[in-house]
């Protein structure tokens, strides 16, 4: 089955909304979620626990693809000079952690940077922590660890520099939930909003979080 995610090119300050890409993945087929749910699951739901990389807002300390036990991890692929599609998302789930109340306290954000050649660690930290304080800020040097960390997501992305010297940045704009078996267990497409990030949130809480 066809999954589609919606891709944004973002050139300096300008963000131009690509057409979706059509994406099939061999023996992942998209499973008719609860009605309830705003996001969608995967099946057979794809394993990332056993990769990692570098937290920048920890010293740079190995940072797996993970929740601790009894949490959740939302994670995030983008970068720092996205003019809109990044700072939309984050800002909604920075608002729906607000309304999720003392569950909150069993959410953890992380960022990974598409762009490092732009985005410092320290500066990487500062920009997803502005949005949630705790949230982790991974970078990596390593092309291959970066590209292998995104294939396994399912993200897309590319940066290119034209020959008037801009910056052409594209990447997918879902959100990863991951539990502590290093599964992804649900996956929000871009535009989703506060309401339904906070509601899926307590229906997985309410289902048991490993």
């Amino acid at each position: 089955m066809t999954v589609r995610r919606t891709l944004r090119t973002c050139v300096l300050a300008t963000c131009v909304l690509l057409p979706a890409l059509a994406l099939t993945a061999c023996g992942d087929d998209r499973t008719a979620a609860p009605k309830s749910l705003s996001g969608y699951e995967l099946s057979p739901a794809p394993v990332v626990g056993t990769l990692a990389l570098p937290d920048a807002s920890q010293g740079d300390a190995t940072f797996p693809f993970k929740a601790a036990s009894g949490r959740l991890l939302i994670t995030y692929f983008g970068y720092m000079s996205c003019p809109d599609v990044c700072p939309t998302t984050l800002n909604e789930v920075k608002n729906a952690l607000k309304d999720v109340g003392a569950d909150a306290g069993q959410v953890d954000l992380a960022m990974i940077t598409v762009d490092p050649g732009r985005d410092t660690g320290e500066n990487l930290t500062k920009y997803v922590q502005s949005f949630v304080p705790t949230a982790h800020a991974l970078r990596t040097d390593d092309p291959d660890a970066l590209q292998t960390a995104a294939d396994a997501f399912g993200v897309k992305f590319s940066v290119t520099e034209k020959a008037n010297g801009a910056i052409e940045v594209t990447h997918s704009a879902a959100l990863y939930v991951v539990d502590a078996t290093g599964t992804i267990v649900l996956t929000w497409p871009f535009g989703i909003e506060r309401d339904g990030i906070a509601a899926d949130l307590q229906i997985l809480f309410e289902r048991g979080v490993k």
